[in-house]
């Protein structure tokens, strides 16, 4: 039987009038890497805050590791490895000191887990005597991780760990999880990149509180029952505005250097939406390009929002 390792059952939160999380329930198991995936203000952080026993939850239940959020605060707070969306480390202690601070506060030693944390490690060992202010970002986070697992934890919560770090940094770090999974450690993180959702086993999409699904990243992608069409143009700005003003535009989104476009008559050909666009204006749009392509997680993120 598959081990329960976070359970959360119509919690709710509220911040005066605003409702950072509305009745949300899922369960995780024992060695998943779990995400939960959402702009800046969906509410990962306030639950994440919840689970980590920093606040508790207006109504409903919250149980970690089969602890109660609220009656077993303590005994949660030393069974998990926490990451905060900011860098929360002493800034004026060196790699190394804040390594063996954070064993001693969980009763152990860097050599006694060194094997957990060694991969990471090696990316940092030749900055230990370094003081954590003067680290870029991407090495900032792979110490606060260190220091998260230092006391191998069952549970990891990492609430925006690759925010701010750049691409490479952040590739080493979702490697770094990967293998982290074959340990046993069950993972929690959040993350405002789409891309990284399918990375996970499975993600939760939460939008101002809500869940709109959960579901593994192909499950959620196999739902989505549109066709998407990928356009192409030197002149996106003004194509954006002109699929708006279509009549038939179901859906007109900006992705990077192009337009994904949906359009409510599903039998539309490619020739067709062509014709429209280069007819409209010749002088601007005689370079465009469309093909089909299969839906991203945004994609179906933004259809589930709407």
């Amino acid at each position: 039987m598959t081990e329960e390792v976070v359970i959360i059952n119509e919690v709710t939160k509220k911040y005066d009038n605003i409702v950072a999380l509305d009745n949300v329930s899922f369960v995780t198991k024992k060695g998943e890497l779990f995400g939960i995936i959402g702009p800046d203000g969906s509410g990962k952080t306030t639950l994440f805050r919840i689970l980590t026993t920093l606040i508790k939850p207006d109504s409903g239940s919250a149980f970690v590791l089969n602890y109660n959020v609220i009656k077993d605060y303590r005994k949660i707070r030393s069974s998990i490895g926490y990451v905060p969306g900011r860098f929360s480390l002493y800034s004026d202690l060196t790699v190394e000191e804040n390594l063996k601070f954070f064993a001693t506060v969980f009763g152990t030693t860097i050599k006694e887990n060194y094997d957990l944390i060694k991969d990471i490690y090696i990316f940092l060992e030749p900055f230990k005597k370094r003081r954590a202010r003067n680290l870029s970002g991407g090495m900032q986070q792979k110490l606060a991780l260190c220091c998260a697992l230092i006391h191998r934890p069952k549970l990891l919560i990492l609430d925006e760990p690759t925010t701010g770090i750049d691409p490479v940094s952040r590739n080493d770090f979702w490697d770094i999880l990967k293998n982290l999974e074959k340990e046993n450690i069950t993972i929690l993180i959040s993350t405002p990149y789409m891309n990284e959702a399918k990375l996970c086993d499975r993600i939760i999409l939460i939008q101002k509180g809500n869940i709109l699904d959960i579901n593994t990243p192909a499950g959620i992608i196999s739902n989505y029952k549109e066709t998407i069409y990928s356009i192409t143009t030197s002149n996106l700005y003004k194509l954006n505005l002109l699929l708006r003003e279509r009549e038939s535009a179901k859906s007109v989104q900006l992705f990077g250097n192009e337009i994904h476009y949906i359009d409510k008559n599903k039998n539309i050909k490619i020739e067709e939406l062509k014709s429209y666009i280069i007819n409209s204006s010749p002088e601007n749009f005689s370079d465009v390009k469309i093909k089909k392509i299969s839906p991203d997680i945004e994609d179906c993120f933004i259809a589930l929002m709407k």
